[in-house]
């Protein structure tokens, strides 16, 4: 048995259990895993805490009211408190990290509630969400920022769409507000984008977009004008009213003339006019550069006043701006002088011969017969306009200086003025008959034939006459039968009368054939009267010749005797 190896020993192996994570520890750890990735999510997105400060928290509320640019949530209201001073209320905003970089000083905040712009209604979503603060950054950099003071009222809008955006300066803005419409020749052609006051508030500057192609016809000579409302006026042409539009009346309007000249450039962006309170102001101010004249019209010039149109071939080119009187000590009589002005302006394709002296081509225009008239505009209220016309068969006449105006010369009209004109001269000429000097002549007249026809001489005079009536109605009966028998007879001495009337024809006939002037009587005497003068003419001489020679009847016709 000795050579023999026993088997080795196997080792025992211990086990030691493991100890495990209960179950029930896998949801709170699971929790706080998302509660730490929401925490980091949170904190990651989350941006500066700011400030806002507003006269009134109308309609926010912390929690619900958010933080808006362009429809794109910027960050909630926390914390809505009132200043120390009791003035403003302090609404705080929790930001996104995405506002951080828009938080400047230059960036923009404002309440939005609904309210009607550009005629429809805006912020209609507030009715369900409730107000919000609407932010608008700057589009230049600035210095951030985390305190700001909100605007109670929107600011200048921005547009994309084609066109450019004008400054409008006026005194008052009325009732133009963000959203009106800009009309050309009443056609919407842009909206007014906002209004901001001026330098120490003394005019509120309104920025007006217009949209292309309409922008091309705004030149630096253009003339804008509130359009809201109605207007009613009385003038020359009646009364005429006007109103751009229902959407201008309700939300106000701008409207905008550039006149006939499209030589001008056109303007730049953000060009600054004047807005006129009305239509007729910004008319009377005129398009481009002016002409003033001055005429001195004949007779009276009732009936023409300030602002009265000028017109050529019957189309307004400007208008009166004084009439008054004055001493003209050439004449030394009070004369009524007209002053108007013209705007080439309005004369289409007239930037070709502006160019020349302005002198020059009225001389020309006056020597072709331009002249100035006065004619009725309205019958019924007798207003007035000047209108310029071309006179062909005028007398001859210069343009003459004084200073800047030049003097037009006038002419009769020949028409309502001169009809109105010669009827005044008629009623002169009836107000000079002496009317009560005739009724007198009159009265005088008739007095004195009451007293012929009732007097005595007439009465006598009827006696008279009735007495003579009667003699000749007794005549007239005595004759009627006196000459019965008479005119009983005149037949047969008609008939008489008529034979011997033929018989006389016949003889006259019977001399004309014996001796008219185809007879031979006729002949053989035209014949005879030649032969007769000659004869006649030969005894003159003879009666002559004895009378300067009575010795020739002795001793005859000699050469002497007959020198």
């Amino acid at each position: 048995m000795s050579g023999r190896h026993s088997p080795p020993q196997m080792a025992s192996a211990y086990v030691r259990p493991r100890k495990r994570i209960p179950v029930v520890w896998l949801v709170p750890i699971i929790s706080a895993l998302i509660g730490a990735w929401l925490a980091w999510n949170t904190y990651s997105k989350r941006g500066p805490t700011i400030s806002i400060s507003f006269q009134s928290a109308e309609g926010l509320q912390a929690g619900q009211s958010h933080l808006k640019f362009k429809d794109v949530d910027m960050g909630i209201v926390s914390n809505i408190t009132v200043s120390s001073d009791l003035s403003r209320v302090i609404v705080t905003v929790e930001t996104k990290r995405q506002a951080d970089p828009l938080l400047t000083d230059k960036t923009v905040f404002w309440v939005v509630r609904p309210g009607l712009f550009a005629g429809r209604v805006s912020g209609l979503d507030t009715l369900l969400s409730g107000p919000y603060i609407q932010m608008l950054p700057s589009a230049t950099p600035g210095e951030p920022r985390r305190d700001f003071v909100g605007q109670e009222d929107p600011p200048v809008l921005v547009t994309n769409e084609p066109g450019r955006t004008f400054l409008l300066r006026a005194e008052r803005i009325g009732t133009v507000s963000p959203g009106s419409p800009i009309y050309f020749r009443d056609v919407d052609v842009g909206t007014v984008l906002g209004y901001d006051l001026g330098d120490m508030a003394q005019n509120v500057t309104i920025h007006a977009f217009v949209r292309k192609p309409f922008d091309s016809y705004i030149h630096d000579t253009t003339h804008f004008w509130n359009a809201s409302g109605v207007s009613v006026n009385l003038g020359s042409s009646g009364i005429s009213v006007q109103m751009e539009s229902l959407k201008a009346l309700l939300l106000g309007g701008i409207a905008f003339d550039s006149g006939g000249d499209k030589a001008e450039p056109v303007s730049a962006a953000d060009h600054i006019f004047t807005l006129f309170a009305s239509r007729e102001e910004a008319e009377a101010v005129g398009f481009g550069h002016l002409i003033y004249l001055k005429s001195f019209f004949p007779g009276s010039v009732g009936g023409l006043t300030v602002g009265a149109p000028v017109t050529l071939h019957g189309l307004k080119i400007g208008q009166v701006t004084r009439v008054g009187l004055a001493y003209d000590s050439v004449s030394d009589e009070i004369v009524a002088p007209v002053e108007y002005r013209i705007e080439p302006g309005r004369i289409a394709d007239i930037g070709e011969v502006t160019a020349l002296p302005r002198g020059q081509i009225a001389e020309e225009m006056v020597r072709r017969g331009l002249r100035a008239t006065l004619q009725a505009s309205n019958l019924l209220t007798g207003q007035k306009l000047v209108a310029l016309d071309f006179f062909p068969h005028a007398d001859p006449a210069k343009l003459q200086k004084v200073g800047d105006v030049y003097i037009m010369p006038t002419a009769q009209s020949g028409g309502f003025d001169t009809i109105e004109q010669s009827a005044a001269d008629l009623l002169n000429k009836v107000n000079q008959i002496d009317f009560v000097k005739i009724g007198n002549t009159i009265t005088d007249l008739t007095a004195g034939l009451n007293t012929i026809v009732n007097g005595p001489q007439v009465r006598q005079a009827l006696v008279s006459l009735n007495a003579t009536l009667m003699s000749v109605h007794d005549l007239t009966g005595k004759l009627d039968k006196g000459l019965g028998p008479a005119l009983k007879g005149l037949p047969d001495a008609t008939k008489q009368l008529q034979e011997t009337l033929t018989k006389a024809n016949k003889l006259a006939g019977s001399l004309n054939d014996g001796y008219g002037d185809s007879s031979k009587f006729n002949r053989d005497l035209n014949q005879l009267l030649p032969q007769l003068t000659n004869a006649v003419r030969s005894i003159r001489a003879l009666t002559d010749l004895l009378q300067r020679h009575p010795e020739a009847l002795i001793r005859g016709r000699t050469d002497k005797g007959t020198e």
